[in-house]
């Protein structure tokens, strides 16, 4: 049996589905007691972001974040989000494109200093190495690319620890990717949420685990998923 709105839930359905899936992996954020983990969406936007404003120098192609070792890796102290990465270093493998003004391992090194910065002061990624390969030499180097907007919606803060979460310094807004913007289950609730970049994200997202700790009755495990970094204008 269909309806009127059948089309409109559908089409509902299938956006959800596309957003889910534009997270990429779900990343460990800090270490394995942080109970934060970061979408590679967000972290490969803010790393991209910070090689642009870093000056002339190699061109990013294509990134991905992966675990530096998976059979290492240890257990969550705290219950994951669906289908996260384990906590453990992580290795950022990209692509890059250069000119030939500057030997290709100097352009390399200064990408792969670029990269680690931002992954610790900007995010709190704990990448422990940087995998890069040279697909084109280039003439010249080309304007940069306008970063990508998020993508990510902002949900309306609900409940007390909606509420606590909101109000922490650094939250750009509560998301609603994998579901309700905050998840209570039987044993811990899950925050997710978007942070401002002016404020690296692991903060962030340790300060909201107190905050909605502290709001709630019988003070929960709470744990964060940082599906956006919104850049700061």
């Amino acid at each position: 049996m269909t309806t009127a709105d059948s089309p409109h839930r559908a089409d509902g359905w299938t956006a959800a589905v596309r957003q889910r899936l534009g997270l990429g992996r779900l990343l460990p954020l800090g270490g394995p007691a942080d109970g934060v983990w970061i979408s590679e969406r967000a972290a490969v936007s803010v790393l991209r972001r910070w090689v642009c404003v870093s000056g002339p120098g190699p061109v990013l192609g294509e990134m991905r974040i992966v675990p530096a070792d998976p059979d290492a890796a240890p257990a969550p102290a705290l219950p994951p989000p669906p289908s996260a990465l384990p906590p453990g270093p992580l290795r950022i493998e990209a692509a890059m494109s250069a000119t030939a003004d500057q030997p290709l391992p100097a352009a390399a090194a200064v990408l792969r200093s670029a990269l680690l910065e931002a992954a610790a002061a900007r995010l709190g990624l704990v990448v422990t190495e940087v995998d890069l390969r040279v697909t084109e030499l280039l003439d010249t180097v080309p304007d940069r690319p306008a970063p990508e907007a998020s993508g990510v919606r902002g949900a309306e803060p609900e409940g007390t620890a909606g509420v606590a979460a909101a109000g922490v310094p650094g939250v750009a807004a509560l998301t609603r990717v994998l579901g309700n913007a905050v998840h209570t289950d039987a044993d811990h609730v899950r925050v997710e949420l978007a942070t401002d970049g002016s404020h690296q994200a692991l903060d962030v997202a340790l300060a909201v685990r107190v905050v909605v700790a502290a709001a709630l009755a019988g003070h929960p495990p709470v744990t964060v998923l940082v599906t956006a970094v919104v850049d700061a204008e």
